[in-house]
Parts: C-alpha cells; structure tokens; sequence
C-alpha cells in the first residue's frame, strides 16, 4: 500500500490554553507525529510533552464519539446511542420547557478554563435568557481582567521581545505552566540574555533555583508582600515621579495604606526576611526595564484581586506599564473583539439584573463572570430562585471546582444536565446527555482570538472526526438554532469564522495559509490616550470600590484558615496547604488517559518537607491522607525541600479514568473534596481560598 504523508502548519490545543506553533504530520489521514514550528512568534519552537502526546489522545479507544442519552440512575453507567439531530432537539426541547416554567435563569451554560469556542457559549445563554455561566475564571486569571478593566485598561503583558532586563516571577512557574499569552521559551531566552530574576513563590521551583533573589512567601500573603516592596520604593524614592504625578490620582492615601506594610510587619505576615524583600525590591525598581510575571496563584485566595492590583500598582510605580520590555497592553489581536459575536446587548437588563451573586461580587457582574458556590446555593435552597439545568462545555466540573462533594450533590439534584466532551469523565457520567467532542486535529478555527497578546494564528482540521465527534463550536452553532434561533447563527461553519475575521479584510480561506495576523504594539499609550477611567489617570484610589462598598485602596485580610485561627483549630490542622500547583503531564483534570503521560507521573503527588515527613512518620512514596474540615483524600507523599516545613503542596485535578467504572474513582484523590466554597471569599470576584487552607496529614496503612 502507497504510504502518503502530508504535513500541515497549525497550533497546538493539547493543554486548555494552546498557542504554540506545531506542525501536524498526517500519513493516510492519521496523526503520526506534532513537533515544535521555530518560526512561530510566540513558541518559538517549543512544543511540550502533552503536544507531542496528543496523537496517542486522538486515537484513544476511550474516546467519545456517539451521542448518548442517559436511562438509568444517575452515574450508574447506562446510556443509550442516539443521532446528532435527535440529542439536540431532545436537549432544547428540554431547556425550553424548562425556560416556560422556570425562566431563562433556571439554566446555567458554562465552559472550563481558557476555552476559544467560549464567544459562542455566551451567544447561546443570551439569547436563551440566561445571566448565568459557569466558569473558573472567578479565580483564575479574569480577576487581573476586571481589576484591569476597572484601572481603564486591558491586562498588561509582559513585552519579552524587548528583552527586560530584570523580571519579577510571581507565583508563577513559567518554564512549567506556560500560561496563555507567554511561553516559557521567551522567559529561558531573557535569562539567557542575561536578566537578573527574582522569585516570588511558596515552592522552590526550578525558576527559584535559577533566581538572584528567591522569596519563599506563605501561601495568600502576596498583597503583603507586594505593598511592603512598593513602601521601600516610595521611602527611598526610587519610583517614578513623572508618570505618578502626571498620570494618577489617590497616591497620597496609597503611600498612607503603604505605611501599615513596614519591613518587620511584612516579614511577620509572609514569612520573607525583610532583608531579602528589602532588596528585592530595590532591584526590580531600579533595573530598566523590568517584567513582572505572574501566575493564578495569587488570586486564589481571598485577597485574590487586591494582590491583582498591587502587583499592576507595583508595575506602574516603578515607570513599567507599557514600556518596552515591561508590562505593555497589547492591542487586540485583529478582529478580536468582535464584541457584537456574543450579544451582551441582546440579554434584557431585567434578566442580566437576575446573575446569581451579582449583587454581591460587583467585580466579577462586570465582566459577566460568577462565582460557583452561588449556583449550587440555588440549587439546593432554590433562592433566590430554583436553578434546575445546567449545560456545560469542556469542564470536568466534578473535579475542577472546589468543595468537590458538594458539587457532587448539587449536580446529581439537577433536573436536567448536559455536557460536550472527548472522553467520558466523573462529570459526563452524571449528565442526563453527553455530546461528543471533536479533538483540535478535527476543526478549523481561529486560534488566540480571545488573548491579548496582539496575534491570532490558524488552527487547521488535518483530519476527519472520530466517530460522529462534532467541535464544540458547531454543537453550540446547531444548539442555538435548534432554540428557535436560526438567524442568529450559520448554516455553514466557516461562515462564522469569516464573521470574525471580517474586520480584517480576510477571510477564513485567506487566512488558514497565513503564518498569523498581529496588532503591532504601541507604548505609553497613556501618554495620549490617559486611562478609561473617570479621572482619565489611574487611580491608587479607586472611586468605584467606595461606591460599591468595597475598600478603595489595596490591604491584607488574614485568610479564614491559617495560622493566626484560635490554636484549637491549628492543633488539629497544623499545615498550610497549597492545591493545584501545576504539573507538566497535565493540564488541569486532562490527560490521565495517556500512558505516554501517566508512565512517568502514574500518581497523584503532595510534596512534603523532609522535617514535615518525619515529625509524622511518612517517607517518600508513602500513601498519605490529607484532611481539613470539608473531607480526606489520599495522595502518594514526595518528600522534598521545594516547600517550607510549615507547608505541604498538592496536586489538582486527580481522578483515574482506567478504572472505567461510572465515578472513575473521583473522590479518592480529588484535592477538591478537601477545598472549600464558602465565605469568606474575595469580596469583588468571589474567589476561592485554594492556596493557604490548613490540613493535617498522616501516612495511610495499606
């Protein structure tokens, strides 16, 4: 037989974020083999281990590929195999019904983290009427979005093209996570460059290893830490007094709020010697110019958004927002956004005025983003009215969202419950449908349209769907019009990807040949364009939170689990727990099928300090339960000096889908079941105390 290969440029999705530059081989239209593009802007070449193992993903037998229905109990295993157009009109058939007796509100759609079909999701629910998606950005990453939009500008992204000279990592390992907009690559490459690094991180990464100055912090203290760096840089003048004085408002009661943060002070919160903050903070001040990097962990917790806008402060003091080689707001990639795709305008302002926890987190209402804990109060209380149905795209919800047992609860209560994926999950099995989706070897799209790094990229289908597997787009095009809303979307697909693009004058059959389309970047665009704010400066002191009752100006709240509790309490859970610092064979709850994968991380790790491991009697690879008030779960100990004595870090998004039993095992070593989602919560976003929890740990008897 005549072996024909073709080789396709196109970009990575094998993690939930993607943006990497790949090439794709395909021999007699199968996936044979990904590797790293070098001419990719942003990747540069890289191109990690879950890239390289999406082949083994696509060709998986585990995979969806058939639409199925429910008929038995919930999670008991049955289903039935029904057609494409028969599972969306007996899914919006469902949902209708449910709007005439309930209203629009009753449905919650949702999708997980970083998802680029997710303009359609919100085309759908606002049509439907609904107010209400549910996603993880109340703790992750949309917080530095609202408090960004609040401050009049977009996210400020760190410009590694212009080479900083210094840069700040917070709570960030980048050479691992490789968020969003950045990769690790340009990091490695600004260091070789020769940048000075500080380290800002509870854990002893590898970055921390490489950095001039490593700031080993306690968990949730970061808005302390920050104020204190920025006090030493007022007190010994080394900010910047042009762009203080010409482009802000509210400093003096910003340098008063800076006065509670002195060196010993911050030392005490945070565990950083003041000496080490002391410098730390004089060097990122004073080598131009200079990046601050930083990653999720810090708004998981309740100081979620001031630590946002202490860090975006600390950025501007020192003369680094939107300088060459500091923190730059890109320009919106090309036609991105087309702001009109989701139909915000279209959801009625009785109905947007109904959000679920609106009225409480104002931060997060203003950028259409709630918080889960308020969905599963509605469906378990019904007020302030009854959420019966919930449609939910991508998201392995029964493991990604923390207080897992009582989002277990809330789900299995549910009158109705949809979800779109590739593989069945703990989450797929309590669903009433499951609705196959195709991998990003099987679409077209356009890819990063939703980022802010200035590019948008093509994304190539390079072979056909599994099965009856459909992309995420194209169920949520066809839900849509299966609604009654047929004018509102496409007959053909790539008519809403030329939609997209329209503004740029391409459209898709144009732009899938192109290497990608970039907004070129402007600075100090300040300078002419002052800040969307009321007072066209940035403001220290934020008139909106006053109006909102929130506090105007950045402070530290002690977390409601932590040392300082009464010592009862502390006795019983003497250790601060870290969940969801990331792993580089994982993205998130994905990727425990693969065996290219799992092989060289078959477990679920917490990484405990030698001294910790042997006060309690546990040595490496020990199973060990971890408790806090909410429940145990069981992971295998790594006992390591990366964490503090006084802490224990775990690992996120466990469950064990080569069981193939209906719940995959999804309490066992789901970090969740052991999270909270209770107040107290960050009061704009209603972020989650994920980092800085206290739990107790004891070595499990087998």
């Amino acid at each position: 037989m005549t072996q024909t290969t073709s080789k396709y440029r196109t970009t990575c999705r094998a993690c939930g974020h993607g943006g990497c530059g790949v090439y794709v081989e395909v021999t007699n239209g199968r996936v044979v083999k990904v590797s790293g593009d070098r001419e990719h802007p942003i990747s540069k070449g890289y191109c990690c281990k879950k890239g390289h193992a999406a082949v083994e993903m696509q060709y998986h037998p585990d995979r969806l590929k058939y639409p199925m229905r429910r008929v038995g109990e919930r999670g008991d295993g049955k289903w039935e195999r029904i057609g494409w157009d028969e599972a969306l009109t007996y899914v919006a058939e469902r949902l209708n019904a449910i709007k005439a007796e309930s209203g629009a509100e009753s449905v919650v759609f949702g999708h997980g983290t970083g998802r680029d079909f997710h303009r359609f999701v919100y085309r759908v629910s606002n049509l439907y009427g609904t107010p209400n998606v549910l996603t993880p950005g109340h703790m992750c990453y949309l917080p530095r979005v609202a408090i960004s939009k609040v401050l009049g500008m977009d996210i400020p992204m760190v410009d590694y093209d212009s080479r900083p000279k210094c840069v700040l990592n917070w709570g960030s390992n980048h050479l691992v996570s490789n968020p969003d907009e950045n990769k690790g690559i340009n990091l490695a490459q600004t260091l070789r460059d020769g940048a000075k690094m500080i380290v800002v991180d509870p854990r002893r990464s590898r970055l921390a290893k490489r950095a001039d100055h490593f700031l080993q912090i306690r968990p949730a203290t970061d808005v302390a830490l920050a104020m204190g760096m920025m006090r030493v840089i007022v007190k010994e003048d080394l900010y910047d007094h042009d762009f203080v004085d010409s482009y802000t408002t509210g400093f003096d009661e910003f340098c008063e709020r800076l006065e509670k943060f002195t060196p010993e002070r911050v030392e005490e919160i945070t565990w950083v010697p003041k000496e080490q903050m002391i410098e730390a903070a004089r060097l990122y001040a004073t080598t131009k110019p200079a990046a601050l990097q930083w990653g999720v962990g810090v708004e998981q917790n309740i100081n979620c958004v001031d630590a946002d806008r202490a860090l975006i402060y600390l950025v501007a003091l020192t003369g680094n927002l939107d300088a060459p080689g500091g923190n730059v707001i890109f320009g919106l990639p090309p036609g991105m956004p087309r702001a009109e795709f989701s139909l915000f305008d279209r959801l009625p302002d009785e109905q947007r005025a109904k959000m679920l926890g609106g009225d409480r987190y104002k931060l997060g209402a203003l950028i259409n983003r709630i918080t889960p804990h308020v969905i599963w109060d509605a469906i378990e209380t019904g007020e302030p009215y009854p959420v019966r149905s919930l449609v939910v795209f991508a998201s392995n919800t029964l493991t990604a969202r923390e207080n897992a047992r009582r989002v277990y609860d809330a789900l299995k209560r549910l009158d109705f419950f949809v979800t779109a994926d590739i593989f069945p999950t703990p989450t797929t099995e309590l669903a009433d449908v499951v609705l196959p989706a195709a991998t990003w070897f099987e679409h077209d799209n356009i890819a990063d349209y939703w980022k802010v790094h200035g590019y948008v990229f093509p994304r190539l289908a390079v072979v056909e769907p599994e099965g009856e597997a459909l992309p995420d787009h194209i169920i949520l095009n066809e839900l849509g019009r299966k609604l009654g809303f047929e004018e509102e979307f496409w007959e053909d697909y790539e008519d809403s990807l030329d939609y997209i693009l329209e503004e740029t004058g391409f459209t898709w059959q144009q732009f899938k040949d192109m290497p990608y389309l970039r907004t070129e970047p402007e600075f100090r665009k300040y300078e002419r364009e002052g800040f969307n704010t009321r007072s066209g400066k940035l403001d220290f002191w934020i008139p909106q939170y006053a109006e909102w009752g929130y506090d105007p100006l950045p402070d530290f709240v002690e977390p409601p689990e932590s040392p300082a509790r009464e010592q009862e309490f502390v006795e019983q859970y003497p250790l601060i727990l870290i969940t969801g610092h990331r792993i580089f064979n994982f993205f998130g709850s994905e990727h425990r099928q693969t065996g290219a994968l799992r092989r060289t991380h078959p477990d679920p790790l917490i990484q405990i300090h030698p001294n910790a491991a042997g006060k309690y009697g546990i040595d490496d690879g020990d199973w060990v339960a971890v408790s806090t008030p909410r429940g145990r779960v069981k992971l295998r100990a790594e006992v390591t000096d990366v964490v503090d004595p006084r802490v224990v870090s775990a690992e996120f998004g466990w469950w064990f889908p080569e069981r193939h039993t209906p719940d995959f095992g999804w309490d066992e070593s789901n970090i969740n079941v052991v999270t909270d989602d209770g107040p107290p919560l960050d009061p704009g976003m209603g972020a989650t105390n994920l980092k800085g929890l206290m739990c107790r740990i004891e070595r499990v008897v087998t």
